[in-house]
């Protein structure tokens, strides 16, 4: 019986010793906390919906600051950037309650123009970038660009309206129309190109990653 007392005992220093390194190399990370996480990839422009949010508890110092507590507070809000399914969200990575879905794309120094493109849906999608062309007509007909390298920031579907030439007519563009980053130049010449010639629209391939 006395070396079952001191084997046990024996055994109750060894085990406690152990856990005693285990937590020695774990330190502590506080008490689960619950945060809004994205259910699922979220590009930059995206108005927020219940269904695009989950709630899960991460550990209280892995918590990034600024993150959200409750997804009803946040609950159609533009984000300002992408986000990764699991990703935590933060306060940094929205826009402004009141701000609408465009406005919250737009960097300081910048505006957004819409413009036909003649494309079908699915041919641009935002983030691509393109070049505007307008061909004039009259007694020189010529075309020229107009601007390159704009930025698509939004997509509309249906119909946009286009003018033909000096005095033409509106006629009913089948294609979407684009919201392009411009700007204060670039927004005056395309509105002058899109009054008095008819705009054309290319899209640039993707800039060449650099080699490091």
């Amino acid at each position: 019986m006395a070396s079952a007392v001191v084997l046990g005992a024996l055994a109750f220093v060894v085990v406690r010793g152990y856990q005693d390194r285990v937590e020695a190399l774990h330190p502590a990370v506080g008490p689960p906390v619950d945060v809004v996480t994205a259910a699922t990839d979220l590009a930059r422009g995206t108005a927020l919906s219940d269904e695009m949010l989950h709630s899960s508890a991460v550990p209280e110092d892995f918590v990034p600051p600024g993150a959200v507590r409750d997804a009803a507070t946040v609950v159609g809000r533009v984000l300002t950037s992408d986000i990764e399914a699991g990703e935590v969200l933060t306060r940094s990575r929205l826009a402004g309650a009141s701000v609408g879905p465009v406005a919250a794309l737009i960097p300081e120094g910048l505006r957004a123009v819409v413009v036909p493109s003649g494309a079908p849906m699915g041919t641009i999608r935002a983030g691509d970038r393109v070049e505007v062309y307008a061909t004039y007509g009259g007694g020189r007909p010529h075309t020229e660009l107009v601007a390159s390298g704009l930025e698509v920031v939004r997509v509309l579907a249906g119909s946009a309206s286009s003018v033909n030439g000096v005095g033409g007519t509106s006629t009913a563009d089948p294609g979407v129309a684009l919201v392009l980053l411009v700007d204060g130049d670039t927004a005056s010449r395309l509105a002058y190109a899109r009054a008095f010639g008819q705009l054309q629209v290319a899209i640039l391939g993707p800039e060449p990653t650099p080699v490091a």
